[in-house]
């Protein structure tokens, strides 16, 4: 069995999301800047089903932090954490994660020095790349060049 297919018999297990999309892919990993931007998006643009990394909910933590000492922005940061960690169950970066990873760094390098890319944005990547799922961002520039591997949509 594909791990697509078994993701979407197992949605609930895997902690998908249900939306209401008409035309999207059935299934999807919402990057960060997708989570953060939620609300500015047209539902039927997202999944049918989707899913967040680990890392999404990683770098959700850290944004309440990074507000500084404005209360405000801190307030909306953590709200927008706490909504993420109890709408989808994250999924893990594991191992078969860590081996798509080399190959997206291979990618890149190939097409010449990786530079300064956001690490985060390409370790969501590889989670994607590992469980057979197109990849939703508003950062589709970040990813260039993995196009060959990786079903990005750009939102």
């Amino acid at each position: 069995m594909s791990s697509a297919v078994h993701l979407q018999e197992t949605a609930h297990e895997a902690g998908f999301q249900a939306s209401q999309a008409l035309g999207a892919d059935s299934h999807g990993l919402l990057d960060t800047s997708v989570i953060i931007d939620y609300d500015l998006i047209d539902p039927s643009e997202l999944p049918g089903l989707s899913a967040v990394s680990a890392l999404t909910i990683a770098e959700l933590t850290v944004g309440p932090l990074a507000a500084g000492q404005d209360a405000e922005e801190r307030a909306r940061r953590q709200d927008r954490l706490q909504w993420a960690a109890t709408t989808w169950d994250p999924l893990p970066f594991n191992s078969a994660a860590a081996r798509a990873y080399g190959r997206i760094y291979s990618a890149l390098l190939a097409r010449g020095p990786v530079g300064r890319r956001r690490l985060a944005d390409l370790l969501i990547a590889a989670t994607a790349l590992a469980n057979d799922l197109p990849l939703y961002t508003r950062n589709a520039a970040d990813l260039r060049g993995l196009e060959e591997l990786l079903a990005v949509r750009s939102m």
